[in-house]
């Protein structure tokens, strides 16, 4: 870049680029070295070898990784560097600065030069569009809100209905069992009906096989009934409906 037209260029408004670079470049080093001037007391509080032998080999190594770091940062800097004066600082061919007092280019004239018709209907069209999608956007996203309220309420419809059902089939089973237990002691009560009749009716059948026989013996007459029968026939009488 020395001696180019881009250092005359940069030299006739008092611009270096070379000087900013190196400024650069120093900033840097001096940051690799602050940091690690940090990481070296930071690491000798840490491990406690302030004033014993370990001291010196902890500021080795970290001169050591000191290097190597500047090292592969000096590197890209020197990559840099280059780019900058090479991209960065270099004007086109056939620059030329105005020179002092020349009338500056009308600014109404580059904005005419960089109007299009064609291009700003173009920009319309994109903004009208942008309008309409960002429109069904929020259309889509409305609708996308209101789905989700409907499946919500579908879901605590859903809850709702299985916990009546769960109930439903509770009850039924509790009615079913209170019938069962109602039929069951109906049951009970008729079964006991149906002995107590059973044996009433053993019990009397008893009594009339025992009155006809005595009734149709020899030793009874038909005119006195009982009374015409022997002592001995109705103490007999007598036992046999103690012992039913």
């Amino acid at each position: 870049m020395e001696g180019s037209e881009s250092e005359a260029a940069f030299d006739s408004v008092n611009l270096n680029p070379q000087l900013f670079i190196n400024e650069v470049i120093n900033t840097v080093d001096d940051l690799v070295d602050d940091a690690f001037d940090y990481f070296h007391q930071e690491a000798s509080t840490c491990l406690k070898v302030e004033g014993t032998d370990r001291a010196q080999d902890l500021s080795k190594g970290v001169n050591l990784i000191h290097k190597m770091v500047q090292s592969n940062v000096d590197k890209r800097l020197v990559m840099w560097e280059r780019y900058c004066l090479d991209h960065c600082f270099e004007v086109p061919e056939g620059f030329v600065l105005p020179k002092s007092g020349e009338t500056p280019v009308d600014s109404s004239v580059c904005q005419n030069a960089i109007c299009d018709p064609e291009v700003d209907a173009q920009l319309d069209s994109l903004r009208n569009k942008l309008t309409k999608v960002g429109e069904e956007s929020a259309a889509l996203n409305r609708e996308l809100q209101l789905l989700e309220q409907q499946s919500a309420s579908s879901n605590r419809l859903s809850a709702l209905v299985n916990e009546t059902l769960q109930l439903y089939d509770r009850n039924s089973f509790h009615e079913m069992f209170q019938e069962m237990v109602k039929t069951s002691s109906q049951l009970r009560m008729k079964t006991a009906k149906l002995k107590t009749r059973k044996a009433e009716e053993a019990k009397q059948n008893k009594i009339d096989k025992i009155y006809n026989r005595y009734k149709d013996s020899s030793v009874m007459n038909d005119s006195n009934g009982l009374s015409g029968a022997k002592l001995e026939d109705l103490q007999e009488f007598l036992d046999n409906l103690k012992t039913m």
